[in-house]
């Protein structure tokens, strides 16, 4: 039976589930009760042999506005700490579980909603969605997005949203590398599925394979990310998939995955 969440939709229809973020009235701002809900989310799916990926998209006219700024008011420095340390948990458990996450972005990213797509593995937008990190414009900068931020389009665009504030359109976004495509708003769930069906015609073992070796060698230099790569990629050729893959290019056939 499919869990209930209160801040979440939750749509699994193998081999995808959409996620859903579902604080419309709130710009389905990441309070902390939807972040802890999005985490067991995320990692229930993780362990599903029948999902290959995941899709993360906001109700109504905003993907995500950032942090809830009504639990940032007048707090101590634990509660502000355990809002960020839930933050960075979830930024991490998007990158370690084995399916493609996919952010579906309907609207604004702000903030935290634009950490959210720079850490998702890919980004779809419609061209109506803006992405800013407007922190200093109201005296808290968007320290804990600049990570993700400043890994997926670099340090001088990264610092330009980061010290202006200013929104960027999908266009620029796609341009600078926080997403992938920019599709019109009445095409956007279509692109984003059909994405996401590509990548489920895949070994689901071998795409789990490389986003895990992804994500481990990108911060490496060089002769460690090779010497890394080359040991991932033998284990990966003794897998069962890699060798019905291989059999049936060369066979002119269709690969029957076992997930092995």
């Amino acid at each position: 039976m499919q869990k209930i969440y209160a801040n979440l939709s939750v749509e699994s229809d193998a081999p995808v589930a959409v996620v859903v973020l579902n604080r419309p009235e709130r710009r389905n701002a990441l309070s902390l009760e939807l972040m802890e809900e999005l985490i067991d989310c995320l990692r229930a799916l993780g362990q599903s042999s029948e999902i290959r990926a995941v899709i993360l998209a906001g109700n109504g006219p905003a993907f995500c506005a950032g942090h809830d700024l009504r639990e940032l008011i007048d707090r101590d420095i634990r509660n502000y700490r355990r809002v960020f340390d839930v933050c960075a948990q979830l930024m991490a458990v998007i990158q370690e579980i084995p399916q493609p996450v996919i952010a579906e972005v309907n609207g604004i990213a702000t903030a935290a909603g634009c950490q959210l797509v720079a850490t998702c593995d890919l980004a779809v937008a419609s061209e109506e969605a803006r992405f800013a990190t407007p922190g200093v414009r109201i005296g808290l900068f968007c320290t804990t997005p600049m990570v993700a931020l400043t890994r997926a389009i670099g340090r001088k665009r990264a610092l330009e949203m980061l010290m202006t504030g200013v929104p960027i359109d999908s266009r620029t976004a796609m341009e600078w590398g926080l997403i992938n495509r920019v599709v019109p708003a009445a095409t956007l769930r279509e692109a984003t599925h059909q994405l996401a069906a590509q990548i489920a015609e895949a070994s689901p073992l071998t795409v789990s394979i490389g986003k895990q070796a992804f994500y481990t060698q990108i911060d490496m230099d060089q002769p460690k990310a090779y010497a890394y790569a080359k040991e991932v990629m033998s284990m990966n050729a003794m897998a069962e998939d890699a060798q019905e893959g291989m059999g049936a290019f060369l066979e002119k056939r269709a690969p029957g995955w076992q997930g092995r």
